[in-house]
């Protein structure tokens, strides 16, 4: 169980992270990264002291462990879980979208069906094995790129002309395999300790030598992360972005300029059925997504809490429209927060004795994300009304002789001070109007992937139609046009 000043220790590490056309010399110590490398450490901390729940003896290293990383093989193992991944969640507001526990878990439902990834090959069941406890046993904050650049939606990788374009593979050696192309969209690996390289969009036959699967350190020689524009750059203090300033964790498209994979570290070598397999075969997507829906859970709980007190603060809650509006969230996100309950209530061990949380009510809620998340942020809009525009520039507004006065007097709210009225409004607006609000939106769109194929693939796949379609038969066997059939 590292600590938080451990984890910050290990970002100096040569990495090679570019933003504005330059390589960040340190990590650790540059804008764009410093505050929400310091939330990670935060998290460490958190569960590196014994009296907030989240260790456990792992069985597989045979020592402590962070509970965020375990396999649940029972019923109170998987609520333990889930009250863990919510301990950190709450620590960023749900702000950190894929904090260590996010990758990690997926690596847990790998290391509970290391079967899935055998090959006559060589031991790459082994590997996937020896990897999970290493994150165990290290508490690493892995990070994953897993989607192809967005070259061409029309075709697959081998169909795009040129060089690799997406990470394939270009040769193999005596140490491993030589590495080719790019992967996105890599949030947070610029400051994970490594990255997770494989592909879950389905592939054609001739896609193989696309089919692999890895992990690297970050600070591996011919791997770049190429990250988008940074948000907390441009914050000017903490009060006047409060989310922005703490929880901006990057995205990036990782490169790989003929990198080695050493063949410890390949978990799937051209393979396209095995590819497929590690998701759904393991049960790593339903146990990753149940880890992405508690966070979920605790983002709309705050933003609902944030709707709630601009509506008693601007004298608004006791009118029946915005008590309607009111109700309308706190149904949404009851929802999410049923559904979150309803998948571990359900949930059912598999071959290895692994507990899956129930798919048809975590797929369900995950079908309706991309509506639910902006309808929030409107209720939320409609609520805030004028009141996030009519704010000063900024905290120098409220200190400055020349401004603080009118300040104080006009920007300000019955039994509400000035600071008190700004601090809130700057939040709700951090939340719905700045680049940090708008790059959640679009985050939480397509969490999952896109809202088709969340819904056409797992949530309809997921619901159990011909259970109720079978009872619907039943039912329209029973009559015909002389009525009512008598039962034998």
């Amino acid at each position: 169980m590292r600590t938080g000043d451990e984890y910050i220790k290990t970002l100096n590490d040569g990495r090679t992270v570019l933003i504005d056309g330059a390589v960040v010399d340190n990590v650790a110590e540059h804008p764009a990264f410093r505050n929400v490398a310091r939330t990670i450490a935060e998290l460490f901390d958190i569960a590196a002291d014994p009296t907030n729940g989240m260790q456990y003896h792992s069985e597989e290293i045979g020592g402590t462990a962070n509970r965020v990383f375990s396999i649940p093989r029972s019923a109170e193992e998987l609520k333990l879980r889930r009250l863990a991944v919510e301990r950190w969640a709450k620590h960023t507001h749900g702000w950190v979208g894929r904090s260590p526990d996010h990758v990690g878990t997926f690596f847990a439902a790998f290391g509970a069906h290391p079967e899935v990834f055998a090959s006559e090959e060589r031991d790459y069941a082994g590997n996937l094995t020896r990897y999970y406890e290493r994150i165990l046993r290290e508490d690493l904050y892995v990070s994953y790129a897993i989607i192809p650049p967005q070259y061409s939606r029309a075709t697959t990788a081998s169909g795009w002309e040129g060089d690799n374009i997406q990470v394939g593979v270009v040769g193999e050696t005596e140490e491993g395999l030589i590495v080719r192309g790019s992967q996105m969209l890599a949030t947070g690996g610029a400051i994970a300790d490594e990255v997770f390289v494989t592909c879950i969009k389905p592939l054609g036959p001739d896609d193989v030598d696309f089919a692999i699967s890895f992990a690297l350190p970050a600070a591996t020689k011919g791997l770049k992360f190429l990250c988008r524009r940074p948000y907390a750059t441009s914050t000017t203090s903490e009060f006047d972005y409060p989310l922005t300033s703490r929880y901006d964790e990057s995205d990036a498209l990782v490169i790989f300029d003929d990198v080695l994979v050493p063949w410890e570290r390949v978990f799937i070598n051209r393979n396209i059925d095995t590819l497929r397999r590690q998701f759904f075969d393991t049960g790593a997507h339903a146990l990753g997504n149940w880890q992405a829906q508690t966070r979920l859970t605790v983002k709309l709980q705050f933003i609902a809490a944030v709707a709630r007190k601009i509506a008693a603060v601007n004298g608004t809650d006791r009118i029946p429209g915005v008590q309607e509006k009111l109700g309308e969230l706190a149904a949404l996100v009851s929802s999410v927060e049923s559904a979150l309950l309803a998948a571990e209530y359900s949930a059912e061990a598999d071959e290895s004795g692994m507990l899956v949380p129930g798919k048809r009510a975590l797929y369900g809620i995950m079908g309706l994300q991309s509506e639910t998340y902006p309808r929030v942020i409107q209720i939320l809009r409609d609520l805030a009304g004028g009141g996030v525009l009519q704010l000063p520039s900024g905290v120098a507004d409220m200190k400055s002789e020349v401004t603080a006065p009118d300040v104080e007097k006009y920007v300000a709210s019955p039994n509400v001070s000035s600071e008190e009225r700004i601090k809130l409004f700057r939040l709700a607006w951090d939340i719905i109007g700045t680049e940090f609000g708008g790059r959640h939106q679009q985050y939480e769109l397509f969490y999952a992937g896109a809202p088709f194929v969340v819904r056409g693939a797992y949530t309809y796949r997921n619901y159990g139609y011909e259970k109720h379609v079978a009872e619907l038969d039943e039912f329209l066997a029973g009559y015909d046009v002389d009525g009512r059939k008598e039962e034998d």
